[in-house]
């Protein structure tokens, strides 16, 4: 069951999640694989709002079973993932190396990046690799800020390699995504960095 907690963003999205809950099961799975066929062939931000709603769909899809119910036929370009049988619609974070990558119905892994095929393998690879150590500045611990002249100035720019690293993704990583499946989502903020979607240039 989608989870969310006490706090403005997640009552917002709650609110928002309201009207996929009062349609019927027939409509919604309808609505789903429409949707998918939609965005069909694509790349797109986590952060679109298309994306975001398809979410809070599918999270209650995923809470009603939809997928094992076959209400509706998905768009053929879709193989079932392997976490929970629904379409599989994978995205792209920078944990991806240690949690693959995250179904949008169930929140499972739903792919590993070990079978891609290369290029797609090592640029994913390379890319959360540098990632990795541009993201950790946010979460340095008292020593490590200490050990800087200025956390502030080290902030900052981990910030803009953020920025540069996540607009590397969408333009150099996810077509090579597209090439392995029909669709597929990448994260384009780091709130740890207070890196947000607008942030980040194509």
């Amino acid at each position: 069951m989608a989870e969310f907690s006490d706090s403005p963003v997640d009552r917002l999205w709650q609110e928002y999640s309201s009207v996929f809950r009062d349609w019927d099961d027939l409509t919604l799975a309808r609505w789903l694989a429409q949707t998918l066929g939609q965005i069909e062939g694509r790349a797109w931000r986590l952060s679109h709002p298309l994306i975001g709603a398809f979410r809070l769909a599918a999270q209650i899809g995923h809470d009603r079973e939809l997928s094992f119910k076959r209400l509706a036929t998905a768009p053929a370009a879709y193989r079932e993932a392997p976490c929970c049988s629904a379409p599989l619609l994978p995205m792209l974070a920078r944990d991806v190396l240690n949690h693959g990558f995250n179904c949008q119905f169930c929140g499972a892994m739903c792919a590993i990046y070990e079978h891609l095929p290369e290029p797609a393998r090592s640029a994913v690879k390379q890319w959360a690799e540098d990632y990795q150590p541009v993201h950790e500045v946010a979460h340095w611990d008292d020593a490590q800020r200490k050990g800087v002249s200025s956390y502030n100035a080290k902030f900052e720019q981990a910030a803009q390699k953020a920025e540069a690293l996540l607009g590397r993704a969408g333009r150099t990583i996810m077509p090579m995504l597209l090439e392995t499946f029909p669709a597929v989502i990448w994260e384009d903020q780091d709130e740890c960095l207070e890196v947000s979607p607008e942030d980040v240039v194509l």
